[in-house]
């Protein structure tokens, strides 16, 4: 059992844990994969490869927003309106729009080349993996709800040294939604036996973390860090943070 207020801890990932910057309209992003699926016969311009690739997460989106909505009978609602693809399909399927069949290996990896050139900067956040470490030291049990491409996010955290202090990990793309949606927070919840009343969601998004996890009756604790969506009005969680500060953090959770 945790010895501070709570026995369970859910991190959001990305702007929570981990600062990242990704650039993915540069133009040598598009420049060198288009030369990546040319190695595989399937030829592209550059423009051409970054207007199918946006067009066919499009499809995907409606198509699993649709499927949703229409799940036993469904009518569509706020509840529905969160789906979550996985890209990899994405990746073969513009492989196969140019007649060339790709497995699963070859779409993973073009996914995560494509990763790689976007990809600016990743690191921890100053004490990250030092909270994590207390946390789990004091008896807590942590969790991850992430928004994200499993493609992507998994690896990132072996490289990053985090997994192995996570419970279990709940990535957006592996369970085909995604926060606000409560469905999300409910697999957790649900798979993971966790009682609500000691439980405490951690997130620098007030939309997806803070009022998600209000919905399914979780403690809330928000941070506003370097990429959080803009402020609109006062953030309305249980515990508030206006920097990124995780000694301050620790000294919240923990007392």
């Amino acid at each position: 059992m945790g010895s501070g207020k709570y026995q369970t801890y859910i991190f959001d990932l990305y702007g929570t844990l981990v600062d990242i910057h990704t650039e993915e309209e540069a133009p040598e992003v598009w420049e060198k994969l288009a030369l990546f699926y040319g190695y595989y016969d399937a030829v592209y311009k550059p423009e051409e490869l970054k207007k199918e690739f946006r067009t066919l997460i499009g499809h995907r989106e409606d198509a699993k927003r649709k499927e949703m909505q229409t799940e036993e009978g469904k009518s569509a609602d706020a509840h529905e309106a969160f789906p979550e693809i996985e890209i990899e399909n994405v990746f073969r399927e513009l492989y196969e729009k140019k007649g060339v069949m790709a497995d699963e290996a070859l779409a993973v990896h073009t996914g995560q080349f494509f990763r790689v050139l976007s990809t600016e900067y990743i690191r921890l956040y100053d004490g990250a993996k030092e909270l994590l470490a207390t946390l789990k030291q004091s008896g807590g049990r942590l969790y991850l709800l992430s928004n994200a491409q499993r493609i992507f996010t998994e690896y990132e955290m072996h490289t990053l040294g985090i997994a192995s202090y996570f419970e279990d990990i709940f990535i957006s793309s592996s369970c085909g939604v995604k926060k606000p949606d409560e469905r999300f927070f409910r697999m957790l919840l649900e798979k993971c036996h966790i009682d609500v009343s000691k439980a405490v969601m951690i997130g620098n998004d007030m939309n997806s973390d803070i009022r998600g996890a209000k919905q399914v009756g979780l403690s809330t604790f928000y941070i506003h860090s370097n990429i959080s969506p803009e402020l609109v009005g006062e953030p309305e969680a249980d515990d508030i943070l206006l920097e990124m500060d995780m000694k301050a953090v620790k000294q919240k959770l923990l007392g």
